[in-house]
């Protein structure tokens, strides 16, 4: 073939498969009856094509040309005769398989798996890769829900948390020091304090974790520094593990913080559970 002479709107395949599904569809065939030297002609120019472009051929669709071939070698084959049984009669003929059958069951697969993605790939994008920083009740949910309900919270970024302690620490007038000795409360305890207080108001606010911060029972400076790190580290753990959730509705507002499920408390033993102390 003459490439000078040959222009083709090269599209982007996902392998053979979808290379023939391609060709099967843009000149109206069947695939349940797939005239095999039709297709073959079309797939080699494509290939040609390829080539002609100096794009590399992967092996699979070299495989793919390899087995139309054969596949339209063994159609033009004879059917094989009836053989003889000890009488010299005539037998039945070896019931004769489709030499496209398992190309034909493997396009019909393949085209059902790219039919449903691309179903799924229609799907509105929001809450699946693009995230509201946070959505108003109104404007979340539809008809025939209480507008009093608390609005679902949307995904939030990690250094806006670690932005907010800083500011708890700064607020209290205490540095954050990497020598903090945490022995008097293991994060798990408090992991365990956080649960109590979701499951008895199911959210809360970030700055309200940190209330001890501003006075109370007499302690040392030391004491409450370490407290304050234990906390913030149980509420990066149940972040982790996805048994919190925390968003911030009002730009740089208050962040909120809200249980993930319903079962948290099982949720929490059993991650504990799994883990030596989280110290």
């Amino acid at each position: 073939m003459d490439p000078a002479g040959y222009q083709v709107a090269l599209d982007v395949f996902e392998g053979p498969l979808d290379l023939l599904l391609h060709l099967v569809k843009k000149h109206e065939l069947s695939i349940l009856d797939i005239p095999i030297a039709f297709v073959t002609e079309k797939y080699l120019e494509y290939l040609d094509a390829m080539a002609a472009l100096d794009i590399d051929v992967a092996g699979e669709y070299l495989l793919m040309a390899a087995t139309l071939c054969h596949i339209k070698s063994r159609e033009l084959l004879p059917a094989p005769e009836p053989l003889e049984d000890e009488d010299g009669e005539a037998g039945e003929a070896d019931v004769e398989v489709d030499p496209r059958a398992d190309l034909i069951r493997r396009l019909l697969e393949y085209q059902k798996y790219k039919e449903a993605a691309q179903q799924l790939g229609q799907q509105p994008v929001v809450g699946r890769n693009v995230w509201s920083r946070g959505t108003p009740l109104e404007d979340a949910v539809g008809d025939g829900v209480d507008p009093d309900a608390v609005a679902p919270l949307a995904a939030f970024p990690v250094h806006k948390l670690i932005e907010a302690f800083d500011r708890v620490m700064q607020q209290a007038k205490l540095k954050v020091s990497h020598d903090v000795l945490i022995d008097r409360l293991s994060v798990s305890q408090k992991i365990a304090e956080l649960t109590d207080r979701l499951e008895a108001e199911g959210r809360f606010t970030f700055s309200s974790m940190f209330s001890f911060l501003q006075g109370g029972a007499a302690r040392t400076i030391e004491e409450v520094r370490a407290e304050a790190v234990v906390t913030f580290l149980a509420l990066l753990e149940m972040a982790k593990l996805r048994l919190v959730a925390l968003a911030q509705p009002d730009g740089d507002g208050e962040i909120m913080i809200e249980r993930a499920a319903d079962d948290l408390r099982a949720r929490v033993e059993q991650s504990v559970a799994r883990t030596d102390d989280y110290r």
